[in-house]
């Protein structure tokens, strides 16, 4: 049975300030927001009748803020440890030590998520935490002996794009299990830190032919193409044919918002896509499966919206990132900026 996947902030507490962090792009905060424990149960109640009734398995990706700093966080695992429910954590490395990954491990933890936006100078700068880089580093092998899968996120924008390639490096020579990367999403007001289509398109090159070199090695690191223009780079470059696919309209892959997953805040709210603006209700106070089968995420699946995929021979298969389009646009179903294909009217 396939899993169903859950990503759920616990908490907004969190000992960064990164430049691109939603939770700090509407001001300060007085007071961070985190789930009570009585809620927390009241959720993955709701996340476990949600899948008896699709036929999934839940799968929770924890996060914040930090979710270590959560002061339910152990009874949080433990409870998910008696329920055989599977996770991922996503949160920083300051509070990682051998004992901690034993036990996040013993509770049924299978991968640590830590990002890592560009070498040491310019990761340090985006997370306003010096020493942040070195600390996240030092966390992999912690995990790996722990028997924790570690996976590296970068989310690339002009800060950083010029040092994704060494990284790539970096990240491998390190033994990190995973690595991937996700683009920033602007606001109206800062769209010039979005990289151009033909920056981004040439730093896709450029770690590709290091995934290439890497993989014929025999690299343990997993590369994961986690961007949906990676779809277009492969297509255009014959590694992608749409045509081994039924002609069925079945979206077979691109991004999952309204697919496949849905996020839950610290206060209950259920996005679509965490990454834009896109609240469709309240996990303890609706039923998830009548919310994600309903108009409310519907708003989400109207694949013939899309003004410039819906002309492309990608669309069941890409769509590039919507949350970039709606932060740069204003419109999820608005070009992605980053998007290179010219496609004809």
């Amino acid at each position: 049975m396939e899993y169903f996947a859950f990503q759920w902030h616990i908490t907004e507490a969190c000992d960064q300030r990164c430049r691109h962090c939603y939770i700090y792009a509407l001001g300060s905060h007085a007071r961070f927001q985190e789930m009570a424990l009585e809620d927390m149960l009241t959720v993955i109640r709701n996340c476990q009748t949600f899948c008896e009734k699709a036929g999934r398995l839940p799968y929770f990706y924890i996060t914040g803020g930090d979710p270590i700093l959560h002061p339910q966080f152990w009874t949080l695992l433990e409870i998910l440890r008696i329920a055989d429910i599977p996770f991922t954590i996503m949160g920083n490395p300051f509070h990682l030590t051998p004992e901690a990954c034993r036990r996040m491990k013993d509770c049924g933890c299978r991968k640590y998520q830590l990002s890592l936006d560009g070498l040491r100078e310019t990761h340090d700068g985006i997370r306003q935490q010096p020493g942040s880089y070195d600390a996240t580093m030092a966390a992999i092998p912690m995990l790996r002996e722990a028997g924790i899968d570690s996976a590296i996120m970068t989310t690339v924008s002009r800060w950083n794009v010029q040092d994704i390639p060494a990284l790539v490096d970096e990240v491998v020579a390190h033994r990190a299990d995973i690595f991937a990367f996700a683009r920033y999403c602007p606001s109206p007001k800062d769209r010039d830190v979005c990289c151009s289509p033909e920056e981004y398109r040439d730093m896709l090159e450029q770690c590709w032919e290091k995934f290439q070199h890497y993989e014929a090695e025999g690299c343990q690191t997993t590369f994961n193409l986690k961007d949906h223009l990676w779809t277009l780079f492969q297509y255009e470059k014959g590694l992608f044919d749409p045509g081994r696919y039924p002609d069925d309209g079945v979206v077979y892959d691109g991004c999952n918002c309204g697919n496949c997953h849905l996020t839950i805040l610290s206060d209950g709210a259920v996005y679509a896509c965490r990454r834009m603006e896109s609240k469709v209700g309240n996990a303890l106070t609706d039923d998830l499966y009548d919310l994600f089968t309903g108009p409310e995420f519907d708003r989400y699946r109207v694949y013939e919206n899309f003004q410039k995929c819906a002309r492309c021979e990608l669309l069941r298969f890409c769509r590039g990132c919507p949350a970039v389009a709606a932060g740069y646009h204003g419109d999820m179903y608005a070009p992605d900026p980053q998007c290179w294909k010219e496609v004809g009217a």
